[in-house]
């Protein structure tokens, strides 16, 4: 009975073990002798569960899995032997009867709070705990083909949704109609739910439908293009900004499938767009276009970075890249997997050499004050000799008559 609610592989036993080789493997050359991961997404990736529990893993044997709460689900959904506890100070007479609490202790420091991280240092009787995060993320840094394919299918998923979007967008719309529109259509094609970001006070949504001055609002977020949602208790978002002729309309989508997401952007006009925006977006074209045929493994990304920069400079549009005033971000991509701000960060300071299997997320955006915003995302998988689409829908700009009725924009049960 169970499985026929779920639509989504598991993750398979030889995947696990190799992630947790790789992380032992890290966890050796930093001299680190256990790891204790707590954090839902990092739990997810090295024992295939979100169920609350902890994974303890000593570099020289095999992991321990404790599970609070489900333990019926946890067993079915991981491949990992694991020992049911009530409560957290539970694990403490296993690790000491096991002799794992020695040497250096590690846990994801990025991540957990002040009471947990106290809580845990008394149950394991330490008063020092180095960072395993750094490594954490080194090891998910490079996806096996496991997970590409689940990109893939959440890939698909994003497709689909920019199809339907040009039946969805009509003149007079409010953004957050046609965001609930398309939120509907995600989940119709088997899209999670959520989306995932690491660090303190991260928070964003599936979709962002944004138009006009709605989309050029700066936000304390760290995205060239937040939208002014529908409250300052969120203070991003889609808006009740009604969709209005000749000014693009950015459709910010991410999908989400087996608990990898994606992340693309494309744009939507009703009739013809104004020229002030057509310089801005045939260079994010020129952008996309120029680091499709460049990159590839072996490529360092502040490389990419200042490719992209160089050419916004030549056109005089630094000014309006990646945000205006206040709102301008100093990066032009990021990874993404799990969560949709994972390494490699593309920007004038983080350097890092491209290795098949890194994914990618390339997003040169520009902000025209008080006019609107302009700009493409597109993600890519690294291989050896360029870059392979996740998403094949192109990066056209979609015109929409402005002749059509706004009761036709999309059907509805019973319409």
């Amino acid at each position: 009975m169970v499985k026929s609610l779920s639509v989504c592989d598991f993750t398979p036993k030889e995947e696990i073990e190799m992630r947790l080789n790789a992380l032992r493997s890290k966890m050796a050359d930093q001299g680190i002798h256990f790891a204790v991961i707590l954090q839902s997404v990092d739990l997810f990736y090295f024992t295939g569960t979100v169920q609350k529990g902890v994974l303890v893993v000593p570099v020289d044997e095999p992991p321990l899995f404790f599970v609070e709460k489900s333990l019926f689900r946890a067993l079915y959904e991981s491949p990992l032997e694991i020992t049911p506890i009530k409560k957290a100070k539970d694990t403490r007479d296993t690790l000491r009867e096991k002799n794992i609490l020695k040497g250096l202790g590690a846990m994801e420091l990025d991540v957990l709070p002040v009471l947990l991280f106290d809580q845990w240092k008394s149950i394991l009787g330490y008063d020092h705990m180095a960072d395993i995060s750094p490594l954490i993320k080194q090891v998910r840094l490079v996806k096996s083909d496991f997970e590409i394919a689940q990109i893939l299918k959440s890939g698909e998923i994003v497709s689909h949704v920019f199809q339907k979007a040009k039946d969805i967008v009509r003149e007079g719309r409010q953004e957050i109609e046609i965001e609930a529109d398309l939120v509907a259509e995600g989940r119709r094609r088997g899209h999670q739910g959520l989306l995932r970001m690491r660090g303190f006070n991260k928070e964003i949504t599936c979709a962002l439908v944004t138009q006009g001055y709605s989309s050029t609002v700066a936000s304390g977020a760290d995205v060239p293009i937040a939208g002014f949602g529908l409250t300052p208790a969120v203070g991003q978002g889609s808006s009740a900004n009604t969709v209005k002729t000749g000014i693009p309309l950015i459709i910010d989508y991410g999908g989400g499938y087996n608990g990898y997401v994606t992340d693309e952007t494309r744009i939507y006009v009703v009739g013809e767009m104004k020229e002030i925006f057509r310089k801005a977006y045939e260079v994010s074209r020129e952008i996309i276009e120029d680091i499709t045929g460049f990159a590839k493994e072996g490529v360092d990304t502040v490389e990419i970075y200042t490719r992209a920069l160089d050419r916004v400079k030549k056109e005089k549009l630094e000014e309006y890249f990646m945000g205006h005033g206040e709102g301008q971000v100093a990066f032009i991509g990021h990874g993404f997997g799990l969560e949709l701000n994972e390494m490699p960060v593309f920007s004038a300071r983080h350097k890092t050499v491209l290795k098949e299997g890194m994914v990618m997320a390339i997003e040169p955006k520009f902000i025209i004050p008080n006019e609107g915003a302009v700009g493409i995302e597109v993600d890519f998988v690294v291989r050896k000799e360029g870059l392979q689409r996740i998403v094949e829908t192109p990066l056209d700009i979609v015109s929409i008559p402005n002749a059509i009725p706004r009761s036709k924009g999309v059907n509805r049960p019973g319409v």
